[in-house]
């Protein structure tokens, strides 16, 4: 089953500096057929205006993952962490017991990207963050895990979560796979690009919440970048 969230119908708040879309409820948007999906509880489609940024601000029992869509951002936190992710690239904060960071795009362009936030699979881990490369053309007709917290993913940012991140890119026409299984929830959104999946078409930045599904079969309209969690069942 599919059911799909339009960019035109995200929450939406425009703070001149920052514009931001929400798939769930988040800050003053809310919608309570939108709380969460799953394990995942939010996911923003933010643009960051050049030089500017989230200043500190804490974090705590939270799995963090920005995915950076053009431009950069910058990261620095209250354990000495500090590096740049750039397009393409990805970067996971594990809030845990409690950290406070800030976000800054210090490029010359829009840094545009998506944050999503998972629940941990329980409170009071201890805080991390990481980020890393992954080349597109590893991801070229076939998914990619960036972040997960499932023990077979060894080559992934790991995440203190029932839950897994990847990535593809797929030419045109040609069909990609993931495994989700029937009692898995996967939410999936284009960062460019058009899909079809099971007949349904999912257009650039519509999400795609996914249930009931053992294998997802992801058909590319035209060149695309998507971007799926796959999360654990929660009725």
């Amino acid at each position: 089953m599919i059911e799909v969230r339009s960019f035109n119908s995200l929450g939406h708040a425009n703070h001149g500096w920052l514009d931001a879309k929400h798939h769930f409820s988040f800050a003053s948007y809310f919608d309570d057929n939108r709380m969460h999906w799953g394990d995942l509880r939010v996911w923003n489609d933010d643009a960051i205006a050049a030089g500017t940024g989230f200043g500190t601000h804490p974090h705590k029992n939270m799995e963090i993952i920005t995915y950076v869509r053009e431009g950069a951002i910058t990261h620095e936190d209250s354990l000495g962490n500090k590096g740049r992710t750039e397009a393409g690239d990805v970067q996971v904060m594990s809030a845990g017991t409690g950290v406070y960071h800030s976000e800054y795009n210090h490029e010359d362009i829009t840094t545009r990207l998506f944050q999503i936030w998972i629940l941990p699979n329980r409170n009071g881990h201890a805080p991390s963050w990481g980020t890393r490369t992954f080349p597109k053309g590893e991801r070229a007709n076939q998914f990619v895990t960036l972040a997960s917290g499932l023990n077979e993913d060894t080559d992934a940012l790991t995440i203190n979560a029932d839950a897994r991140v990847v990535g593809a890119t797929i030419r045109k026409g040609e069909t990609v796979e993931y495994p989700l299984g029937k009692n898995r929830l996967g939410y999936l959104v284009p960062a460019t690009g058009s899909v079809e999946i099971e007949g349904t078409i999912v257009h650039t930045r519509d999400g795609a919440a996914i249930s009931e599904t053992e294998t997802l079969k992801v058909t590319a309209l035209e060149d695309t970048e998507i971007v799926l969690v796959d999360t654990i069942y929660q009725p």
